[in-house]
């Protein structure tokens, strides 16, 4: 019994010790990363409307 106690302890310092090291972002990196994704999307975005521009222009 006490063997099997030792290791539900030992198991549970083991999830504390990895789950406290995660690295947390805050909010301004969060902020920061949303700002870069709409940037992308919108450079992506311009480009399809370019090519599908430049697509209408051949075809005329």
């Amino acid at each position: 019994m006490k063997k099997l106690t030792y290791l539900f302890i030992a198991l549970f310092i083991l999830s504390i010790m990895t789950t406290s090291c995660r690295e947390e972002k805050t909010t301004g990196d969060k902020i920061e990363e949303a700002v870069e994704d709409t940037g992308d999307a919108i450079e992506d975005a311009a480009e399809d409307i370019g090519d599908e521009v430049e697509d209408a222009v051949d075809d005329a």
